[in-house]
């Protein structure tokens, strides 16, 4: 699941320098060169919404090889080639099979015992190799094939672990309880209907507000802060360094403080980076505004992540927010550059900050109603109470009477029972006479 979350999210964060390199490598002005970013990114986007309901049915491997073998091909053909119509139809085929990947990582991560500490390793992977294209990248020369070519290369490294994907495709492991035989989950419409089709909405513009900077980081930094492109590539590197501490700081972390004070508290913070960072006129103000912000980014996309999953253990909505997150992401560059041709760097940062602090108030709410009462050893969190959880929870309990420190609460289901027939007694009507020698018979058998 790691691989594929690798192979699946690296080209989401390789866009500023695919895109400024092929303004750069091709007859293209910077918003078309964005509206091709963004292409690649609406073809990650379909493949999602596509293959939602459809990976608990075929299974894992099938998609998942058909997903690496598009982004290889697709990202493959735009690297070898400089022609235009070839170089669009490579980015969109292989976005599309970017998002297959990354469809069957989150459907997979929902079904782990710990989402968010699988969804953290993912993003500490991507970050870190991420993080070595930013570097490596620069210092072996100019065109548009080279940024192709290495997503290409991470999805073919990333084909090996698809043969460790061998559920069976209706079965699925419910988060919180202990490893065993895989157990069906029954298909049905899906849960939180209105908490998930809120988090997908929020999660969209939350992901096209700090992409549309993204997206056009790569031309503050070299016009606006007076970075050369090598400088450029280290201050990424650093700020995806940032987010390998980060991540790591949120895995320790783990559900200590729930998912609504990282979510709420962190899209805040991101919204007065992405203000810094936009409107920065010198390299180190740009520096600071990209490190802090790229080091608290995946820190929340862990906890949305993990929200997502935790609201269907199937992982639809793990899968439908990561596709309105692919979209938000598709629709980020060219919303960067029209900001920026429009209202310059710094209204184009003002815009994209109000933007995330709207959005920060329903995914907060979103993480409180469906994740805020994780169950503590000690407390009653069921509805309606049970007087047994705080039994449980006393001095001499048995090993694994309580449920460990923060984990999900158990689904309660409705068991029909059968109606329960109570024996009749069957009434005598007898005489007196005959009363009086049931009693004498009695009394003589009790002598």
């Amino acid at each position: 699941m790691v691989a594929l979350f690798t192979a699946g999210y690296l080209a989401p964060y390789l866009l500023p320098t695919v895109v400024g390199r092929l303004d750069a490598g091709l007859p293209l002005s910077p918003a078309q060169a964005g509206l091709i970013g963004s292409a690649l990114l609406l073809g990650s986007a379909a493949a999602g919404f596509t293959l939602a309901s459809r990976i608990p049915r075929y299974g894992p491997r099938p998609p998942a090889r058909l997903g690496l073998l598009l982004a290889l091909v697709g990202y493959g053909t735009a690297a070898a080639t400089p022609l235009l119509p070839v170089v669009v139809a490579g980015a969109v085929v292989g976005g599309f099979g970017s998002g297959t990947a990354t469809a069957v990582a989150a459907s997979g991560i929902a079904a782990q015992r710990d989402p968010h500490r699988t969804s953290a390793l993912g993003l500490l992977s991507v970050s870190a190799t991420a993080g070595v294209l930013y570097l490596t990248l620069p210092r072996l020369g100019g065109g548009h094939g080279l940024p192709f070519a290495a997503i290409a290369l991470v999805a073919l490294l990333a084909w090996p672990a698809t043969g460790r994907l061998a559920a069976p495709p209706a079965a699925a492991v419910s988060p919180g309880l202990p490893a065993g035989p895989p157990t069906a989950l029954p298909a049905g419409r899906l849960p939180y209907p209105r908490a998930g089709a809120l988090l997908a909405c929020s999660l969209l513009l939350w992901s096209m507000a700090q992409n549309a900077l993204w997206g056009v980081s790569g031309r503050i930094g070299l016009h606006q802060a007076g970075l050369g492109e090598i400088a450029l590539g280290a201050v990424f590197a650093a700020a995806l360094g940032a987010g390998l501490l980060g991540v790591a700081a949120a895995s320790a972390l783990g559900s200590r403080l729930g998912r609504a004070v990282p979510i709420g508290a962190g899209t805040v913070l991101i919204a007065c980076c992405v203000v810094l960072s936009a409107s920065a006129r010198t390299p180190v103000s740009f520096a600071v505004g990209e490190i802090l912000w790229n080091a608290v980014y995946p820190v929340v996309l862990s906890y949305v992540i993990g929200l997502a999953a935790a609201l269907d253990p199937r992982g639809r909505w793990a899968v439908l927010a990561g596709s309105a997150s692919s979209l938000g992401v598709a629709c980020g560059p060219v919303t960067g550059s029209l900001l920026a041709e429009g209202a310059g760097f710094a209204g184009m940062g003002l815009v994209l900050g109000g933007l995330l602090l709207a959005v920060a108030l329903p995914m907060t709410a979103v993480a409180l109603r469906v994740s805020g009462r994780p169950l503590i050893p000690g407390s009653v969190r069921r509805r309606g109470g049970a007087p047994a959880a705080v039994l449980a929870a006393g001095a001499g309990a048995p090993s694994g009477a309580v449920p460990r420190m923060g984990a999900a609460e158990l689904e309660i289901a409705p068991v029909a029972l059968a109606p329960v027939r109570r024996p009749v007694r069957r009434i005598l009507l007898l005489s007196p006479a005959a009363r009086r020698a049931r009693e004498k018979s009695r009394a003589s058998h009790s002598v």
